[in-house]
């Protein structure tokens, strides 16, 4: 025990030399407090940057926005778990919003409403901020979501509407043509696509959930 205890005052000290090192003027210093890249679900205090990201990603195209700001904050606040955002350095720099439904096809009523009894996941907007468009990101952003939804035992599959020269898109990402959308909003028409998330057993063992 006298050998113990003659080790503990230098256990003690060695937790404050790492201050000293952390604590650099160098500007440089502070990147290493943020992840250089993460994923994580969105909550109600991101949504401001999400919907700046999305007014400038869509109101420059078709003059309309997927979801208002308002309805940004009801979904993040009912189903945060069905969004991803991507963050550099803390930054947001693209997202996905989704939230459950459940019928076969989508109806106005899935715009606004999240069906907590759904199997279906309505993917209602996914955006990338514009300095880090024509990257990939979009596509890669989408593969990772996709993965996740397997992890939920719930899901069975996802859906979206989009315009039409999106359609190639969301193919690339695996989603197939359900036909043209009932839904229209002011002038603009869309095509709904769904993705089959098949979350048996079998697929989710060997996704890494």
């Amino acid at each position: 025990s006298n050998n113990l205890n003659n080790l503990k005052p230098k256990r003690e000290i060695l937790p404050f030399l790492k201050p000293l090192h952390m604590r650099s003027p160098v500007p440089q210093g502070r990147r290493h407090t943020l992840p250089a890249s993460e994923f994580r679900s969105l909550s109600p205090e991101d949504a401001i940057s999400v919907f700046e990201i999305e007014r400038e990603a869509f109101i420059s195209v078709s003059g309309e926005c997927p979801l208002h700001l308002d309805e940004v904050r009801h979904f993040l606040t009912l189903c945060p778990e069905l969004s991803l955002g991507w963050f550099e350095e803390g930054r947001l720099v693209a997202f996905i919003i989704g939230s459950l439904w459940d019928q076969e096809r989508l109806t106005t009523d899935a715009l606004t409403l999240h069906k907590p009894h759904g199997t279906t996941v309505h993917i209602h907007v996914l955006a990338v901020h514009r300095t880090f468009r024509q990257q990939g990101k979009g596509s890669i952003l989408m593969w990772r979501y996709l993965q996740y939804l397997r992890c939920l035992p719930y899901v069975r599959r996802a859906v979206l509407m989009c315009e039409d020269f999106l359609v190639p898109f969301y193919q690339k990402s695996g989603f197939k043509v359900l036909g043209p959308s009932i839904i229209t909003v002011g002038p603009l028409n869309f095509t709904e696509m769904f993705y089959s998330v098949r979350g048996h057993a079998f697929m989710r063992r060997n996704s890494g959930c």
